[in-house]
């Protein structure tokens, strides 16, 4: 360790500030365990943070058809490890380069991002990792075909961050702009069957 091996031949600053160093990433990589909620067809958290968005996606940003929107930011102080919102089998993951914009700005959706679709029991959910203007990498720790429990670890953004949900357009939003929301805690939405239209 860098900081031990200073103090010990009387270096003391330097050991001082690489220790310092040291206190910083041991706090930002962070990984405590949660509590996962249980019951059928609730929607956690993917992220620790705030939520800047919670409502019908404007359609500027989101995938193409009609969304129910969560977007968290995350500030460096925040957990940084995903996890999935809904348990379900992935069907794809696309990674996009992009701009660092911060990532508390809406257009952040143009910045570098890791793109999840989730089939929870045959209704898709979309996670997004987006960095910012701080964070410059994206870990993603599942791959296609995989299949995930609700609140499961999927990877992590470096340094300040944002997640965005795609819900379908029936989701229940239960997560308030502004709302403090811990990652596989928090239940942020709720997801009913989709209502049958009339001659289906």
């Amino acid at each position: 360790m860098p900081a031990a091996f200073l103090a010990a031949r009387r270096h003391y600053a330097w050991a001082a500030g690489f220790a310092a160093l040291g206190g910083f990433f041991a706090y930002f990589f962070r990984d405590p365990e949660r509590v996962i909620p249980a019951d059928d067809g609730l929607v956690v958290s993917p992220a620790d943070g705030r939520v800047m968005i919670s409502g019908p996606s404007d359609g500027r940003w989101s995938p193409p058809g009609s969304w129910q929107q969560l977007t968290i930011f995350l500030s460096p102080m925040d957990v940084h490890m995903n996890r999935t919102p809904v348990d379900g089998r992935i069907t794809r993951i696309e990674y996009r380069e992009g701009k660092f914009l911060p990532a508390y700005k809406e257009d952040a959706s143009q910045n570098e991002l890791n793109e999840i679709w989730i089939d929870h029991h045959g209704q898709t959910v979309v996670v997004r990792q987006i960095v910012g203007l701080l964070a410059r990498r994206i870990v993603c720790r599942v791959q296609e075909g995989q299949t995930l429990e609700r609140g499961e670890r999927i990877g992590l953004m470096k340094f300040g961050s944002r997640m965005d949900v795609f819900l379908p357009s029936h989701a229940e939003l239960l997560a308030r702009v502004g709302e403090s929301v811990v990652a596989g805690e928090t239940v942020v939405a709720r997801l009913h069957a989709p209502v049958a239209r009339q001659g289906d």
